[in-house]
């Protein structure tokens, strides 16, 4: 059975010879692949150990890596003793134009019957690839007949994405023994997004910037932390969820900036996410009148609060159904609804509708509308004594 991003990997090696590491994570990928190379190159001594680049562009330089491998496998250490091998970063173990390939899909199958009958008396293979098809031949002899492990990579479209970018830094920073809170924490996940590389090389950044206070803040996270795509896409929004005003039209300008070099971006789209963002806030804040919810800490607090929401409570159409909601979108619009009553959030959507009436059928600057509707929201409605 493959190991999924295994929680004790940074300390094991795999036991059989031959190990295929893959996945879409490619900094885990790497950075595990060069783990277990070292590992085995340290316990079998010796320097006949081999690297093998098997990143191809075309058919013709997979053949030619197939055959370098079949070659590696095949010569045994000048002085004896064991032998490591590392086909490294191979990318024509999917199913796309390469790999269909005749003479790739023969050395593949090829391949997987050598490995099937191979003796591996002192010789180690170890490779490492992004995505993989698993209906191929080659990848079911590996898992039948070696060691596989999977390294998923973070994605917006995983409902515990937050929680493990968390998990990461959290671990990370622990590494380089700098202390992080709670709310700088959750900034710079927030600021980087569900990217891996990234979230590792903006702790590393941190805890330079940091240097001998070995403390950082959330101050120093918005000082020094780069804003990743995911955070600027997000950023509007989350400027209107927390009712700063001047933070709200900075961000609009940027959209707007943003949106000259960019055909797929549009005011309307820039609308719709404002939509999407107070619909959230807007079932927040009747969850917590309902006291089925109420403002967390932290993510792992807060998410087993929806699962005491009585079944039943709302209709099953998603559009209706705030659990169908991203948990952590929930969260952070839990933590936001604070700020906003149930008839702000009711008059901001129909604000935004008039907006979008506007946008259509108005001569007027889509800047200065969307301005003016952000500003019109935002402002406490004056009583009338």
């Amino acid at each position: 059975m493959p190991a999924k991003n295994p929680k004790n990997k940074a300390a094991a090696l795999p036991e059989q010879p031959l190990a295929l590491i893959h996945g879409e994570d490619d900094f885990a990928v790497s950075a595990r692949a060069r783990q277990v190379f070292q590992g085995w190159c340290d316990a079998a001594g010796g320097m006949d150990h081999e690297i093998l680049e098997a990143t191809a562009a075309n058919a013709s330089e997979a053949t030619r890596a197939l055959a370098r491998l079949h070659e590696a496998l095949q010569t045994l250490p000048f002085f004896g003793g064991a032998k490591v091998v590392w086909f490294k970063d191979c990318n024509f173990l999917v199913d796309d134009r390469t790999a269909r390939a005749a003479d790739v899909n023969m050395g593949l199958a090829d391949l997987a019957t050598e490995l099937k009958a191979f003796d591996w008396q002192g010789v180690k293979l170890l490779v490492s690839a992004g995505k993989v098809d698993k209906r191929k031949g080659f990848y079911k002899t590996v898992a039948k007949q070696g060691y596989v492990e999977i390294f998923e990579a973070l994605s917006i479209d995983d409902r515990d994405w937050a929680g493990k970018a968390e998990q990461l830094v959290t671990a990370k920073m622990r590494a380089l023994e700098v202390r992080l809170d709670f709310d700088a924490q959750q900034e710079l996940v927030q600021a980087v997004g569900p990217d891996r590389r990234a979230l590792i090389s903006e702790c590393e950044k941190l805890a330079l910037y940091v240097g001998g206070r070995r403390a950082a803040t959330v101050a120093d996270v918005a000082a020094i932390v780069t804003r990743g795509k995911h955070a600027r896409a997000f950023a509007l929004g989350d400027a209107l969820g927390d009712r700063k005003i001047s933070l709200l039209l900075r961000r609009l300008d940027e959209e707007i900036w943003a949106m000259r070099g960019d055909r797929n971006r549009s005011s309307i789209g820039l609308l719709y996410g404002l939509v999407s963002k107070v619909r959230s806030l807007l079932f927040a804040r009747a969850m917590m009148d309902a006291g089925w919810i109420r403002p967390a800490r932290n993510f792992p607090q807060f998410k087993p609060q929806l699962e005491r929401v009585p079944a039943g409570a709302f209709p099953g159409e998603r559009k209706l159904n705030p659990l169908s909601l991203n948990p952590y979108v929930l969260f952070r619009a839990t933590e936001q609804a604070r700020h906003w009553t149930r008839d702000e959030l009711v008059r901001a959507l129909d604000l935004l509708l008039q907006c979008n009436r506007r946008l259509v059928s108005s001569s007027l600057d889509d800047t200065f509308l969307l301005q003016q509707t952000l500003t019109r929201i935002l402002a406490r409605e004056r009583t009338v004594a």
